[in-house]
């Protein structure tokens, strides 16, 4: 089962995770020109918080996750709300190429850090995104791995910089980045905030 499946039912309950993803979308909104008639991908969509706000905004939206729970959510969610350009979709991009589709932006956010081959999946969002096309990443900055604590196994946040340097490696060019909000988690007794940037880069045209 998917570490994620068990968290499904109860992940639109939380109001950080609907904060989290206003702040993004407002981001989006801000700092790409997006045109109505643009396919989007949200890579790691969970409940697909993101997607639903930014539904109106693109022309089809494409939510891909591994959990077979959070499909499920997405899919009760689409059906309730009779949405009719939101594709819920079962596809792990760290294990397989996907060949059926490509995009004109893809957005991520709070998932690379669980990602172990970061260059792999980055070449493949590249070859998936449209020429002229954008990335959208939202994570955490470098932190000290107390976010997740000691048992966890991916990345405690990323130095933008370093994150930049592989986009380039991958053909993006890095456009933009700046801190779009705050978690705020309880580690011990202390009360502590971890930032999130929002980084957006191009694919170029040629």
């Amino acid at each position: 089962m998917n570490e994620f499946d068990n968290k499904a039912r109860e992940w639109d309950k939380e109001s950080v995770h609907w904060d989290r993803s206003k702040a993004i979308a407002e981001g989006i909104l801000r700092m790409i020109p997006i045109k109505f008639n643009m396919k989007a991908l949200e890579y790691g969509a969970g409940t697909g918080i993101l997607s639903f706000l930014l539904s109106d905004t693109f022309e089809e939206i494409t939510l891909m996750d591994n959990s077979q729970e959070m499909i499920n959510v997405i899919q009760e969610k689409v059906a309730k709300s009779k949405s009719t350009n939101l594709k819920p979709l079962l596809f792990n991009l760290e294990q397989a190429e996907f060949r059926s589709d490509s995009f004109d932006c893809i957005f991520t956010q709070m998932v690379l850090h669980h990602v172990f081959n970061i260059e792999l999946l980055l070449n493949r969002f590249y070859q998936i995104l449209n020429p002229g096309g954008y990335l959208v990443i939202a994570d955490l900055y470098l932190e000290d791995g107390s976010f997740h604590g000691e048992s966890f196994t991916g990345h405690n946040g990323f130095d933008v910089e370093l994150l930049s340097d592989s986009l380039r490696k991958a053909g993006f060019t890095p456009i933009v980045s700046e801190q779009c909000f705050v978690m705020k988690k309880a580690t011990g007794n202390v009360l502590r905030e971890y930032p999130v940037f929002l980084l957006i880069a191009e694919k170029s045209s040629k």
